[in-house]
């Protein structure tokens, strides 16, 4: 499908819309969406998909550094904990693991392992 020929064919050569939609072999609704585009926003660009995805964790990486090096051996869910009471907004595990990621912080627990078996030889 080409867009700017549809528009170009309805605004140019005076061609109903029904018309245009007979000759392109496209919904009637398609081109008058294509000529309402054309018309308002000047182009025919796609538009994004999708709702835009937004989180607290975006420009957090300070905090997540702190809550990271006081609390080196929490988990994913109290690390979440931990973000929410120092910003008051609350994020998900699979966002938190995300953001760790990105700033390349190891979530590897060596130190707990190593506590939990000397607990256990005791």
């Amino acid at each position: 499908m080409c867009a700017p020929f549809i528009v170009a064919a309805h605004l140019e050569q005076k061609l109903s819309i029904r018309k245009t939609a007979e000759i392109f072999a496209v919904s009637k609704s398609l081109v008058q969406k294509l000529v309402k585009q054309q018309k308002i926003e000047g182009n025919l660009q796609p538009k994004p998909r999708g709702k835009p995805r937004y989180s607290y964790l975006n420009n957090a990486s300070t905090e997540l550094r702190e809550i990271v090096a006081a609390h080196s051996d929490a988990t994913l869910v109290e690390l979440c904990e931990l973000f929410a009471q120092k910003t008051g907004n609350w994020v998900g595990r699979t966002a938190m693991c995300s953001a760790l990621q990105k700033l390349g912080l190891n979530l590897k627990k060596k130190q707990l392992v190593v506590a939990k078996q000397a607990q256990k030889e005791s």
